[in-house]
């Protein structure tokens, strides 16, 4: 009576486990990189979404000294959400946006927005 040699080896289906075990590896860094870099960039944008706010708080008042996300959000534009106001003086601030972990800065009004604390 013949051998019936219909189907895989071991050798075969343990090639096969193996290639996609490495494509699924690749597939779980794109999308931890691309979730790293959606992060960044709603951080950024909560601030440039405030950027004009921040302006007309200071054209009101002459300084940007006592500005709060609450008087931003209540006076300017509700539209400012998730910075922090970490110091506003007299010609200057300091405000902060923090998504899935990291944080971005700007030393207003002329600094760029960056990952470095404008302390």
């Amino acid at each position: 009576m013949p051998r019936n040699e219909e189907g895989f080896t071991l050798v075969e289906m343990l090639v096969v486990v193996i290639v996609m075990a490495i494509l699924v590896a690749i597939a779980v860094g794109f999308s931890t990189s691309a979730r790293v870099r959606a992060g960044d960039a709603a951080a950024k944008s909560n601030i440039d979404i405030a950027v004009p706010a921040f302006q007309a708080y200071n054209l009101d008042n002459g300084t940007f000294t006592g500005m709060t996300l609450v008087i931003l959000q209540s006076s300017y534009s509700k539209g400012v959400q998730g910075i922090e106001v970490i110091s506003a003086g007299a010609a200057g601030y300091c405000v902060k946006s923090t998504v899935e972990g990291r944080s971005w800065f700007k030393n207003g009004p002329t600094a760029p927005i960056t990952t470095t604390s404008c302390s």
